[in-house]
């Protein structure tokens, strides 16, 4: 078996390809569902680029500290499970565990509690410890989200004296474990603020490597830039500009680090194809495939309806308004809305029909793993498979179309065979 290459070693090797023409932005998969992990697996087999899936806290982590939405995974269940389905499908590239926004008052709860800092950098270090165990590759240093700094951008002394106290905590207990070596990512995707410049995005990679530096610890992996990518009720309405993130890809590369651009969904393919030329070493997707999904679910409802009405399903599944039902009493739809309806109650969004495909669009996924919903999936596959309909198959394909789009659009295809023969140079 051939040995895996690091993601730290990965980005290296990204690096030294460009200088000789070979220019590829790695993509970071939100982990959504198993479908989307196979739909993943298939694409990155046959067409040989590594995978990245980024998960949050509120997605994966204990069960002490709340569990994650997402299949009820915990670490060490998402790591087991990711390994099943790269087995199932016979893939045997590159892929990376990565903590996506990982650091204090990341879990929703933590930061609407205003949990104090110290409380706060507890459940953090706990949370990091067991990404590391689990075998996470990346994880992304994140202590931005402060709930005493509420509209204001986070003081940047106090988020690189915790940024360094966090990956020193990190490389302490992986050392201890004698494991292997792993990447960080850093930064902030705020666009209030934040690292929209150059000029401060070279202030905070020049402090944190001093600090870094007197510590013996590693520069970051990657460094994340506002490149203007911006998502709302499930659009893509930033401002994607080129010379901010090939400024910004430049400064990145003098210190030996990637440029990472988060919030990348619903890219059109110019600005897609322009991301080679800024040098942009990885874009982050995630709720652009969840919703992918939930389209492709309700696709199959209107099929079942169908063969409900001509009398060849006896009993259809409720998934629709189950699905609709769960993802408002759920919640999360509320951080994707705009203007008044910020405000929203559960009680009031459950008798406003306007909104009802904008919170399926923009939060189906969150309740998947919901027992109820579960039921009526495989309620409604059943009837499928009865008339000859994959229904599973029609989903991960369907979830397949707009990866595609990215893997096309970034230069992957042929990447992981290039990292590998680089890194054996």
């Amino acid at each position: 078996m051939t040995e895996k290459v690091s993601i730290k070693s990965a980005v290296t090797d990204m690096l030294k390809l460009q200088d000789d023409g070979r220019f590829s932005t790695l993509l970071g998969i939100g982990p959504m569902s198993p479908n989307l992990l196979q739909a993943s697996f298939e694409l990155a087999r046959d067409d040989d680029f590594p995978l990245m899936f980024i998960a949050s806290r509120n997605q994966v982590d204990k069960d002490e500290l709340g569990g994650g939405y997402v299949n009820g995974w915990d670490q060490t269940r998402f790591a087991a499970d990711i390994k099943k389905v790269a087995d199932e499908v016979g893939f045997n590239g590159l892929y990376y565990l990565c903590r996506d926004h990982g650091g204090p008052w990341q879990r929703d709860k933590e930061r609407n509690d205003h949990l104090p800092v110290e409380e706060a950098m507890k459940l953090a270090k706990e949370s990091y410890l067991a990404d590391i165990e689990a075998g996470f590759d990346l994880l992304m240093i994140d202590p931005t989200k402060d709930p005493f700094q509420i509209g204001k951008v986070v003081s940047l002394d106090n988020v690189i004296d915790w940024t360094v106290e966090l990956i020193e905590y990190c490389e302490t207990e992986r050392k201890k474990r004698n494991l292997p070596e792993i990447g960080y990512e850093v930064g902030t995707e705020e666009t209030n603020g934040g690292l929209t410049t150059t000029d401060k995005y070279e202030n905070f990679i020049q402090r944190l490597k001093g600090e870094l530096d007197k510590r013996g610890l590693p520069m970051p992996t990657f460094i994340v830039g506002q490149t203007g990518t911006l998502i709302r009720l499930g659009e893509q309405v930033g401002e994607w500009n080129y010379e901010n993130s090939i400024d910004l890809s430049t400064m990145a590369k003098k210190y030996g680090v990637g440029l990472k651009e988060h919030n990348a969904d619903y890219l059109d393919d110019v600005t897609l194809l322009m991301q080679t030329p800024a040098h942009i070493t990885a874009a982050n997707v995630a709720p652009q495939y969840g919703t992918e999904e939930t389209h492709g679910l309700l696709r199959l409802y209107d099929v079942e309806q169908q063969l409900y009405r001509d009398g060849l399903v006896d009993d259809a599944s409720d998934l629709y308004h189950t699905l609709l039902t769960k993802a408002i009493k759920n919640g999360r739809w509320i951080k994707w809305m705009e203007g008044d309806d910020t405000k929203l109650t559960v009680e009031q969004a459950l008798k406003r029909p306007d909104l009802y495909q904008i919170i399926l669009d923009v939060s189906g996924h969150y309740v998947y793993d919901e027992p109820e919903v579960k039921a009526e999936i495989n309620k409604l596959y059943s009837n499928l498979a009865k008339n000859n309909i994959d229904g599973q198959r029609y989903v991960v394909e369907r979830i397949k179309n707009p990866i595609r789009q990215y893997v096309k659009t970034l230069n992957l295809t042929g990447l992981t065979t290039a990292i590998r023969e680089e890194d054996t140079k």
